[in-house]
């Protein structure tokens, strides 16, 4: 054992003795290399230095790199920088600075040796870059130009693969074929991937192998098998391993959990769970009525679960119609004909159904539908009478008699037990009783005289319901059609007028006349015209039958004279062809015109008779005259009344009530005597003045002299008049304040209303000076110029008015 030690110590000691010698190698290249640089591995040399003459030299120093993650507990070695001119004697002292200098990296100021003091970790930063400095220790001036150099962190295999991009979810269709990608995982590793194998990362499978496999160096995900069923199993839970090193032992992993969802396809056909159903629907459903449900099921899902329906058998096609619920998938049965429990109680229909979207890859697994029974069994139940044969029009002529028949319908109980019928007509469509039923036999009389004219058709309703029961009714739409017969006389088509020159040659075309006839004869209409015998005197015109239901009016003499004859009327006779042969009477006016030269109509008497009736210029500027006249009058009353009323305005203006007067300013003091008009402040109304006591309001003599405060004044009194009657005020007040006591839809406001007037009951006189000019006070207010500046401007005024007073009484 001991020589195994030695030897593996040997062998060791050797090995590091390799690794020294090629590191010795590298040092001396590059020496030589920075040797023929110059100073500063390449970098310019410093003037002051040439010029003092000195040789080149440059720096030496080991290859820097570093192991990442050193776990020592002393400093780990990182390198050595030296200068060449350094003799060893300690007059150099080293230094750096940069990237972690002072704190990760510290240098022996003598050696040059540099250590790490710090755990490094190239995932977070692979390199520091650094300066060298050579300074004298003496002066410490710089003996070589600052050189920057750089020291590597090596990289360990310290970090695992990790898969950053996850979660993974996948899909992949059921029943693809073997090696189908369904997606791609990429782990990530941080360790160097220029440096070994640490970063190189390789794939492979945990869970989920019996499915699925994963390319070892791309990471893709592929199908193992080719029978994935979504409806066995819908979604797999794969784990897939990253590990560095290229898998080799030692080498650290990382996993992740990838979902793969497996996709539908159409490969499952759809199923009716029963082979057979059974309905039942009452004989009276209307059409369109929904029998019943069924629903065929598919295993599949999405639109592969989508199925349409349709009935097999060509007999229950003409009775049923299917349809697809598009929500929920459904065969929908409805009635398509009417039912007769009479004549068929149960009704077989083979109903089919089958995938809208088939997938051709999938027809060998088979035919992608399925088929079931359904069988509607009919309820009987007590329905009403049925027309039988019902022929919806009937025709009468129009001059049938009352009672005449016009046709007859019948109804039966289509019921086993055929009940008695009996027969009405609905009068909402009759409201004129214009004809009649008889409720046994179905007959249907006139009731009323019959004409084409006024309604050549007729729509009633008739009603046919079993006897005992008149719930059970039915009901038919009949048209009656009044035929026509020959009952109205040809008439001319309008009142003709014609006019015709004086100088008209015999022969001219004047009118043509047409006719009309309310009748309407199968055969069509033809008339024929002649002159009434009344005209057969009549040599000035001519009347000519042109055969195609008009006539051609001519005239028959040279000329006329409209000062002898203005207007003829010519009688014209027209037969219609009957049977029987009616006729009838019209008149044409002619009106004889005088004409120009090419034959243009001048005038005739109406023309004339319209010019007279026109107004001539004087008459027209006599009635807008009067007119113009009208206009001033109307508007002198308007300005007569507005000025009235204007006037009772100012009148209403002396209402004490509405002479109300705010002022919400503060008042200049007793410098402004034109802040506002005391004049306003007094009382509309003339009372009347009543004096007061000798000793009321008289000052003493020299009060003044003595305290103002002390004595008092009575300040002069309004008293009132006993003749005059504030009821009305007083009947308002009270009207206003029951009516705002009464109405209990306001909320109750707030209201200050100030009254210049005192009521007769109050026990207090007036305190108000509005009437201070009365001679009811007989005070002397000379006082009140010794009561200083504030009161200098009010004792002017009382001293004023006292004056006056005074001399009114002289």
């Amino acid at each position: 054992q001991g020589l195994l030690g030695l030897g593996a110590l040997a062998g060791g000691f050797l090995w590091t003795m390799l690794l020294l010698f090629c590191a010795i190698q590298e040092l001396g290249a590059w020496a030589k290399h920075t040797s023929v640089e110059g100073p500063g591995l390449g970098q310019q040399e410093d003037p002051a230095l040439l010029a003092s003459g000195r040789v080149k030299r440059g720096w030496v120093w080991n290859q820097f790199f570093v192991v990442e993650e050193y776990t020592g507990t002393e400093p780990l070695y990182v390198g050595k920088i030296h200068s060449d001119s350094d003799e060893g004697d300690g007059s150099i002292k080293y230094t750096i600075s940069g990237e972690g200098a002072g704190t990760i990296f510290l240098i022996d100021e003598i050696t040059g040796d540099i250590h790490a003091t710090e755990r490094l970790d190239r995932e977070q930063k692979t390199f520091y870059t650094l300066r060298a400095q050579a300074r004298d220790r003496q002066t410490d001036q710089l003996l070589e130009p600052e050189s920057e150099f750089i020291i590597k962190v090596q990289d360990i295999n310290d970090s695992e693969p990790r898969f950053l991009e996850g979660p993974y979810i996948g899909s992949v269709a059921e029943l693809s074929p073997i090696g189908t990608s369904v997606m791609q995982v990429m782990a990530s590793d941080a360790d160097d991937p220029t440096y070994g194998s640490s970063a190189r990362v390789v794939y492979s499978v945990l869970e989920g192998e019996q499915h699925f496999t994963v390319d070892s160096k791309t990471g893709v995900i592929r199908t193992a098998v080719a029978d994935l069923d979504r409806e066995t199993q819908d979604r797999y839970e794969v784990v897939i391993r990253a590990t560095d090193m290229a898998g080799q032992l030692g080498g650290l992993s990382g996993s992740t959990t990838v979902t793969i969802v497996v996709t539908d396809v159409n490969d499952n056909p759809p199923r009716f769970p029963q082979k057979m159903y059974q309905f039942s629907v009452v004989e009276t459903a209307p059409v369109g009525t929904a029998i019943g449900r069924v629903k065929a099921e598919d295993s599949d899902i999405g639109e592969n679960t989508d199925m349409t329906y349709q009935v097999k058998d060509e007999e229950a096609v003409e009775m049923f119609k299917v349809t697809t619920d598009s929500n929920t998938q459904e065969a929908v049965i409805t009635v398509q004909k009417p039912l007769d429990y009479e004549s068929k109680k149960v009704h077989t229909v083979v109903l089919e159904a089958l995938n809208k979207f088939v997938d051709p890859r999938f027809l060998d697994l088979g035919t992608f539908r399925d088929q079931t029974i359904v069988r509607v069994s009919v309820l009987d139940v007590d329905e009403p009478p049925e027309f039988r044969p019902l022929s919806d029009l009937m025709e009468v002529q129009e001059d049938a008699h009352i009672g005449s028949v016009v046709g007859v319908v019948t109804a039966l109980d289509p019921d086993t037990a055929n009940r008695p019928v009996r027969y009405a007509i609905d009068r909402s469509t009759d409201a004129e009783r214009i004809f009649d039923i008889d409720a046994n036999t179905g007959a249907i009389v006139t009731g009323k005289v019959l004409d084409r004219e006024t309604a050549g058709w007729h729509n009633i309703t008739v009603l046919a319901m079993e006897a005992d029961n008149h719930s059970q009714v039915s009901r038919a739409s009949l048209r009656i059609r009044i035929l026509d017969v020959n009952d109205n006389p040809p008439e001319l088509a309008t009142p003709y007028e014609a006019a015709v020159c004086e100088d008209a040659k015999p022969g001219q075309l004047i009118q043509t006349i047409s006719v009309v006839d309310r009748d309407e004869p199968q055969s069509g209409h033809r008339f024929y015209f002649t002159l009434a015998p009344e005209a057969t005197n009549n040599h000035h015109f001519s009347l000519l039958d042109i055969k195609d239901n008009t006539a051609a009016v001519h005239t028959q003499r040279v000329s006329f004279n409209r000062q002898e004859q203005d207007v003829y009327l010519l009688p014209i006779l027209v037969v219609d062809s009957g049977p029987p042969a009616l006729s009838s009477t019209g008149t044409l006016t002619i009106r004889i015109c005088g004409c120009d030269s090419s034959g243009a109509i001048q005038s005739c008497n109406s023309t004339a008779y319209v010019v007279s009736a026109t107004l001539s210029p004087g008459a027209l500027i006599a009635l807008l005259v009067c007119i113009l006249i009208l206009v001033v009058l109307i508007l002198l009353i308007l300005t007569l009344k507005r000025h009235h009323k204007s006037h009772l305005t100012s009148e209403d203006d002396e209402d004490m009530r509405d002479n109300v007067i705010k002022y919400n300013d503060e008042g200049g003091g007793e410098q402004d005597t034109e802040a506002y008009d005391m004049s306003a402040l007094r009382s509309l109304y003339d009372f009347s003045e009543i004096k007061g006591g000798d000793g009321g309001g008289i000052a003493a003599e020299g009060g003044l002299s003595g305290n103002p405060a002390s004595e008092l004044h009575s300040l002069p009194q309004w008293v009132q008049s006993p003749d005059l009657d504030f009821s009305v005020f007083r009947d308002y007040i009270c009207r206003k304040v029951e009516q705002a006591d009464e109405d209990q839809s306001v909320p109750p406001y707030d209201s200050f209303q100030t009254y210049a007037f005192e009521g007769s009951d109050s026990p207090v006189p007036s305190l108000s000076s509005i009437n201070t000019w009365s001679s009811s006070s007989e005070q002397d207010f000379s006082y009140l110029g010794g009561w200083g500046p504030r009161f200098r401007q009010l004792a002017a005024l009382y001293a004023g008015r006292r004056a006056e007073e005074e001399a009114d009484a002289s």
